[in-house]
């Protein structure tokens, strides 16, 4: 690989992950407020609220995983997927309205009234890392394709 491509790579990698902070940050109360805490605060983690751009489902971090792997064969590209601490949990991010509708043994829907702790989408802190970076452009995953991903994924091999 050429130095070139390199800094075309890192220049790529360096939009992605400003176009995810911009979106993420654009949920927040205080958008200026938000990146401040991301990039100078010593925890490198914020809460924002979910059910204005987003709603989160939350599996167990061995389902959410095999789910995942499911989705990124049934989706040209997953929506975002926030891991907890250790993948214990996985945070699927779905349009807002999803929670108030889902019911699933084993599955937190975070909606309206609910917060998640959201790391720099560049930096892995000790709360959490993203498995899929939000694109910038909204894309969320599907429920129904989520749930498919789901049945499929505890369905087992």
């Amino acid at each position: 690989m050429t130095t070139g491509t390199r800094g075309r790579d890192g220049d790529a990698a360096a939009e992605q992950v400003r176009a995810a902070v911009d979106w993420l940050a654009g949920a927040a109360p205080d958008p200026g407020a938000c990146r401040w805490e991301w990039e100078r605060g010593p925890l490198g983690v914020v809460l924002l609220p979910a059910g204005r751009r987003w709603d989160v489902l939350i599996t167990p971090g061995d389902l959410g995983l095999a789910a995942l792997a499911v989705l990124s064969r049934l989706a040209a590209r997953p929506g975002p997927v926030l891991a907890g601490v250790g993948e214990g949990r996985l945070g699927f991010f779905v349009p807002p309205g999803t929670a108030a509708r889902w019911f699933g043994t084993g599955i937190r829907a975070a909606g309206p009234g609910s917060w998640i702790a959201a790391p720099h989408p560049a930096r892995a802190p000790a709360g959490g890392r993203w498995l899929v970076l939000p694109d910038g452009r909204g894309t969320l995953n599907d429920p129904s394709v989520l749930e498919l991903a789901l049945h499929e994924a505890a369905a087992g091999p």
